[in-house]
């Protein structure tokens, strides 16, 4: 039986409430530690803080007009800390935009529909 283990986990989504409920999805069966940053500059700044996972929106400009979008934070992230898992998230349902990710280190794309928090909730209790 393989028992599941809490970790820390990084919500980077400029898009509060969506933010708030995949935290609600990430916390209901383990009791990960989650933190919601609404940029990704947020995100870096406290790297330090060693998550295991970083659930990354690909667009992230609504905020702050000057905020990097997903792919830049997610090539900073990757420049800092390798082994960071992330997990892209996104309504582009475009696969040139999920391979480009997925090259540039993101473990894995999940495209924002009724079952994307789910998806996520699974990958992240790996």
């Amino acid at each position: 039986m393989h028992t599941k283990i809490a970790k820390k986990i990084f919500i980077v989504d400029d898009d509060q409430l969506q933010a708030a409920m995949l935290e609600d999805c990430l916390t209901r069966d383990i009791k990960h530690e989650v933190v919601i940053y609404a940029t990704g500059e947020e995100c870096v700044k406290h790297l330090d803080e060693q998550p295991d996972i970083v659930i990354l929106d690909y667009n992230l400009n609504s905020v702050d007009n000057g905020a990097a979008n997903g792919i830049k934070v997610l090539e900073t992230i990757k420049k800092l800390d390798h082994a960071i898992r992330v997990i892209m998230l996104s309504s582009q349902e475009d696969y040139g935009v999920a391979l480009l990710t997925v090259k540039k280190g993101a473990e894995d794309y999940v495209i924002k529909d009724e079952t994307s928090f789910e998806k996520i909730a699974a990958i992240c209790a790996q």
